[in-house]
């Protein structure tokens, strides 16, 4: 006697069971080898966990969307690497919690903006994006450099990251209210830009 599917697809809820079964068994030989391969539990030479300030503005740039419309993942393909630069690569991300990798392209990826425009220059962009691009669809944010940092959030924030791992020292805990001293929510995400991507050159 052959073996008929028939008895499973007339079950909606056996047949529920059984796919939830196979994709839960596929995800998961995808996804935990990756937490024991090296190349992406690692960080890459000079990554060290997220200093204060840009701690602080890594928390905005999330706050406000900004992953919404700009990915931070290059991927392996001429077009991209010869637009923003060398591919992303896992040890980059160690200490991202949630990682900033995706496929929305509303504006371009910010995976190697680090050090590719003055302080200033993001300045004018935060406030005025048309100032600086004509054809911005980007919004204004005005607001961030009239809003100043909690000094003392971040405390919390890196204990919990702490907890999860992130290599921080009491000293650095320590010291990071004095970090935020005197700073405008602008001036953290603009720090948090300009070092994205810094530790692997762009190739041109």
């Amino acid at each position: 006697m052959k073996f008929s599917h028939e008895w499973i697809e007339k079950n909606p809820w056996l047949l529920i069971g059984l796919v939830v079964l196979v994709v839960s068994i596929g995800g998961l030989a995808e996804i935990v080898p990756l937490f024991f391969q090296k190349s992406t539990t690692e960080p890459i030479a000079g990554l060290t966990p997220y200093p204060a300030l840009r701690l602080a503005g890594r928390d905005i740039y999330i706050r406000e969307g900004c992953y919404n419309c700009h990915s931070q993942m290059i991927r392996p393909l001429r077009a991209e690497t010869e637009r923003y630069g060398h591919y992303s690569v896992a040890g980059e991300s160690v200490y991202d919690r949630p990682f900033q990798w995706g496929s929305k392209r509303t504006g371009p990826d910010l995976a190697r903006v680090g050090g590719r425009y003055s302080d200033e220059w993001h300045r004018a962009h935060l406030h005025n994006p048309r100032d600086m691009v004509p054809e911005s669809n980007m919004p204004a944010y005005p607001w961030l450099e009239q809003t100043r940092l909690d000094r003392y959030d971040i405390v919390s924030r890196m204990r919990a990251l702490q907890r999860l791992g992130d290599p921080y020292t009491e000293e650095e805990i320590k010291q990071a209210p004095a970090a935020l001293a005197g700073k405008t929510e602008q001036d953290a995400l603009i720090a948090y830009l300009q070092e994205l991507g810094v530790l692997i050159k762009a190739e041109r």
